[in-house]
C-alpha cells in the first residue's frame, strides 16, 4: 500500500535510517560546492587558472554604517507639490522632502512653478533648474 512519507522522513532521528547496522549508504554523496582534487592532483590547475580559489580577500562593510539614499527627480516635484505642498506668503510652494522620507534631489525633468524645496542633499543641476524657475533649495545635511 503506498504511503505519502518518503523513507528518509519516516526514519529521521534513527541512527541508520533503515539501512542496517553494517553501514550501507554511509559516507556516500558529495559536498556539492567543492571541486575535486584542488589540494591534490588538481593543484597545478589551481595555480594556473584559479589562484584566488582559496582564502579570503577584502571585507564586507557593516550594514549599520551604510546610509540608504532615497532619491527623487526634479520632474516629479510639481506632482508632489499638488498632493502635499504648503503655500508660503510669497506665493511659492514649500515642499519638505526630508519629512516625506527623501534624502537626495536629482536633476532629471523640468520645473515650471516656483518651489521652495527643503532636502538633505541636492545635485547641482537640480538646484540650477529650481532657481531658474524662481524657486529656492534649502539644503540641511542630516
Amino acid at each position: 500500500m503506498p504511503h505519502k512519507l518518503r523513507k528518509i522522513r519516516k526514519k529521521r532521528g534513527s541512527r541508520t535510517c533503515g539501512y542496517g547496522r553494517v553501514g550501507q549508504h554511509r559516507k556516500s554523496g558529495s559536498k556539492g560546492y567543492r571541486r575535486a582534487g584542488r589540494h591534490k592532483h588538481g593543484w597545478s590547475y589551481v595555480i594556473k587558472y584559479e589562484p584566488e580559489y582559496f582564502g579570503k580577500k577584502g571585507f564586507t562593510s557593516p550594514k549599520s554604517l551604510r546610509r540608504e539614499v532615497k532619491a527623487i527627480n526634479v520632474g516629479e516635484l510639481e506632482e508632489l507639490a499638488e498632493r502635499c505642498g504648503g503655500k508660503t506668503g510669497e506665493g511659492k510652494i514649500l515642499i519638505d522632502l526630508e519629512g516625506l522620507g527623501y534624502t537626495k534631489l536629482l536633476g532629471a525633468g523640468k520645473v515650471t512653478k516656483p518651489l521652495i524645496v527643503k532636502v538633505a542633499s541636492c545635485s547641482k543641476s537640480a538646484a540650477d533648474k529650481i532657481t531658474e524657475a524662481g524657486g529656492q533649495v534649502i539644503v540641511e545635511p542630516q
